[in-house]
């Protein structure tokens, strides 16, 4: 066959949707998979035109991937400068396009207003190794430009007797533009060639509709390359909407005469954005990264390496290597490769060790207590990664309920005199105004009230702390005292333990509940302030009440008695806390092990298919849905008796549906096998777009491993004796679009990948390999300050076996890129660059 262009090549594997519904996914390489993946932070937004009769705007921002809604952040209220300060990271297949942002006014009585967007292609974003960060102006949405789908053509030169024709076979379309009310268009297209146009007939209400027809033309003399296939939308009253389009170069086919494949619709001449700069902006912080994984086996001598060096350097005072790359991570990125560190060691049960290393790293380098883990270094942020990772689920039983009732009671809260606004108080008729002195006496007894509650579900949750938690905090209160044993440094061990456990974890989530899954939406500015005078109230009880922090804000003062007993109760916790034998750490562990089986439950409306029967949106029923490790169960209460399960080994397609299928945008559906091996279909019906791909997510990751997975589904539904989307007549027909198992919503409590985080800790040690070599060189040197550096032959074997590991991983990574037939040039070069 003729040698295909870009676009045909990236779909190419797509054609496997004319197979048995059970066709398999085929991996790039056998041996090694691509990753992609997108770390997105929308910062915030200014000058954002006003959309209300207020003069204001209620924004939020869609995130589209591929033209799929993936993220929807929260509403900011009644601001033409909203602040978001939203992170996610996606997991997406290496051959997407394009990134869009789309900035929206949210309207209660009407459809939210289009504000405008930012569009972020691949080749962009490609060209930024440590990512996209700035400004973007909004432009203007250009109706021609809003298209998506593919279309599924086949090409060729017929020749006859008397002349040549080119023949267009047009013959089925998925996942085009809705440009109709009723959540679907009518597509027909038109092919031109040499100013002559065929059209192909409508097909009513489909985004996925199926011409099988085919058009033929001349071929000129003169051979005019370019033949043009236009998708559109019919509408019976106003002018017909475009959909997108397809341009085939005939040069290509002299040769080999026939083209097929399925081919990604472009937009058409956009005009100018006479908006651009009127809009508003954008700020984002936008990075993709493309890793090759290689199989495990490749990676086991970098990670026995540096458990190895883990090992000797708990039992001894240091680790050369651990320190080296202390040493040598820059601030830019120490962050993540913290993450990846823990991650890492966490996956090889030496989390523990691995902190405690870097614990007394940080001691070492420490002489004025009152400093102690207080920067940004590798110890503190490992610290903050593994809180993340290992107690996100604690987190929310300590603090959850707090947060809650004051996002339900709204108090207004101000202790501070200058920000205090004088309100009235009192029933209609009777209203007078409230003094400052009685609105700051009032406010101080509600946050009384809330850190009350707070300290007290503390006290109460040593239990409920995962046991790698409260022995790594045993550890730390245990270095710390030795470190220093002075009378008057009995506080530090408390701080220590406080500093991480309060002031980077519990106040953090208490300001931004949002950002660790404690509420879907921000808080209103009444709320928001309420968090922050909570989370500073925190911070002073995890100071342990020192009397720098009373200093700084006075104003803070009606709440000190309450401050003084929290420290108090406090202390208590923390001894409580740390007081886990090595025995009993194991044993919490197994049964931690075993509450973490559950990956995500809630309330949910569910439809499931029967043989028989018509689908009714009426159907639905609310149960409790509960995803573990090895299931997916169903009961009417999350305390009551599971009524059925689904096991995930029978999984086979996790998908959205149509939005026109149940007149609801937010349901997905879960295809699977029964008893019999047959093909049946559950739906799922979430409150937003974000619940709908949280659950998403999670699915997708526990069934990663499931065998005989679908690469084609129905985005519909079978209604009426046939397919809502492309309208086809047999309920068992091979789906009409692809299935999306590669993209999934990264969390911190998603399950451990051991391969990509080796893979992640090499390209980080490969980068800095110069400095590494630098900086050991300078420790080796230091023969009076630390002899063991430059005499112990074994040190010096590790740096020089690490640099090795790393070389041969390079060149493994290298033979592989360039043994890979699936991937093109361009492409290669890329990740050879990384």
């Amino acid at each position: 066959m003729w040698t295909m262009n870009n676009s045909l090549q990236e779909y190419l594997p797509c054609q496997c949707l004319s197979s048995p519904p059970a066709a398999l996914h085929t991996p790039l390489c056998p041996a090694m998979a691509r990753r992609s993946s997108l770390y997105i932070r929308i910062v915030e937004g200014k000058n954002l035109p006003a959309k209300d009769i207020t003069g204001s705007s209620d924004p939020y921002c869609i995130v589209k991937i591929n033209d799929e809604t993936i993220i929807r952040t929260a509403t900011v209220w009644k601001t033409l400068s909203p602040f978001w300060g939203e992170e996610y990271k996606v997991h997406l297949p290496p051959n997407f396009h394009t990134l869009s942002f789309y900035v929206m006014d949210e309207d209660a009585l009407s459809r939210d207003d289009v504000i405008g967007k930012v569009c972020l292609t691949r080749s962009i974003l490609a060209e930024h190794p440590k990512g996209y960060n700035g400004w973007m102006n909004l432009i203007e949405i250009d109706p021609d430009e809003e298209v998506q789908g593919e279309i599924h053509l086949k090409i060729e030169i017929v020749s006859t007797e008397a002349s040549q024709k080119v023949r267009c076979a047009v013959f089925e379309a998925r996942d085009l533009a809705r440009k109709d009310r009723n959540g679907a268009s009518d597509p027909f297209v038109r092919v031109q060639y040499n100013g002559k146009v065929h059209e192909s007939s409508v097909v009513k209400k489909s985004c996925y509709p199926r011409w099988n027809e085919a058009f033929e033309f001349d071929l000129d003399e003169s051979f005019i390359e370019k033949l043009t296939i236009e998708v559109w939308d019919w509408d019976l009253v106003s002018r017909n909407d475009f959909l997108g389009k397809v341009v085939i170069n005939l040069n290509g086919l002299q040769t080999d005469l026939q083209l097929e494949g399925w081919f990604r619709l472009s937009p058409g001449k956009s005009k100018a954005n006479v908006d651009e700069g009127n809009l508003g902006s954008l700020q984002l912080h936008v990075r993709l990264r493309d890793e090759t994984v290689l199989p495990s086996n490749y990676y086991q001598p970098l990670v026995q390496l540096l458990c190895q060096e883990l090992k000797k350097s708990h039992q001894e005072k240091s680790g050369h290597l651990i320190a080296l790359i202390d040493e040598t991570t820059s601030a830019e990125c120490r962050q993540e490769i913290a993450t990846n560190l823990i991650k890492l060691f966490l996956g090889q049960g030496m989390a523990k060790e691995f902190l405690d290393v870097l614990f007394r790293l940080e001691l070492d380098k420490t002489n004025e207590p009152n400093t102690l883990f207080r920067s940004n270094s590798l110890a503190s942020k490992s610290m903050e990664s593994f809180l993340k990772v290992a107690g996100t689920q604690y987190l929310h039983i300590v603090v959850g309920p707090t947060i809650n009732r004051i996002f339900e009671e709204k108090k207004y809260v101000e202790l501070d005199p200058s920000k205090v606004e004088i309100k009235e108080a009192g029933c209609s008729g009777l209203h007078r105004i409230q003094t400052e002195s009685e609105i700051i006496l009032q406010s101080a007894q509600f946050l009384q009230s809330y850190l009350t509650d707070l300290l007290i579900a503390i006290a109460k949750s040593v239990k409920l702390c995962p046991a790698t938690i409260r022995a790594t905090f045993r550890q730390l209160f245990k270095r710390v005292g030795e470190r220093f044993p002075e009378n008057k440094h009995t506080n530090v061990k408390f701080i220590a333990v406080t500093s991480f456990l309060c002031l980077r974890f519990f106040s953090p989530a208490i300001m931004s509940p949002k950002l660790f899954h404690l509420r879907e939406k921000h808080a209103d500015a009444r709320t928001s302030r309420t968090l922050l005078l909570l989370a500073k109230a925190i911070q002073n009880v995890g100071n342990m009440d020192a009397p720098a922090s009373r200093a700084k804000e006075s104003w803070m003062a009606p709440l000190q008695p309450t401050i003084q007993q929290g420290v108090s109760q406090l202390k208590e916790f923390i001894e409580k806390l740390i007081d886990i034998e090595e025995k009993e750490e194991l044993d919490l562990q197994k049964a931690l092990n075993l509450q973490t089986l559950t990956v995500k439950e809630g309330q949910l409306m569910i439809y499931r298919t029967k043989c028989k029967g018509y689908l009714l949106a009426s159907s639905f029923k609310k149960l409790f849905v509960s995803l573990t490790a090895d299931a997916l169960s169903f009961a009417k209460t999350p305390y009551s008796k599971k009524s059925s399960f689904i096991p995930l080994s029978r999984i086979r397609a996790l998908e959205k549906v149509e939005e026109k299928s149940f007149g609801n945008s937010n349901v997905m559906q879960i295809i699977y096998t029964d008893e019999t091996d047959n093909l049946e279909a559950l739906y799922l019906q979430c409150k937003c777009v974000n619940e709908l791909n949280q659950w998403l997510s999670a699915l997708r990751k526990v069934c990663v491993n499931n065998n005989d997975m679908l690469c084609s589904y129905h985005p519909g539904v079978f209604k009426g004796e046939k397919w809502s989307c492309c309208h086809q007549k047999e309920k068992g027909v091979a789906g009409c679009d692809k299935t999306r198992h590669e993209v999934t919503l990264q969390d911190w409590n998603d399950l451990l990948d051991p391969d990509l985080e080796a893979q992640l800790i090499f390209r980080h040690l490969f980068g800095m390999r110069e400095s590494l070599k630098e900086k050991h060189l300078e420790l080796t040197k230091q023969n009076v300050d630390n002899p063991p550096l430059s005499t112990d032959p074994e040190r010096k074997n590790s740096i020089t076996q690490l640099f090795e590991i790393l070389q041969d991983l390079e060149a493994t990574q290298n033979s592989f890129l360039a043994d890979s037939p699936s991937i093109s040039d361009s492409e290669k070069k890329c990740l050879l660059a990384l």
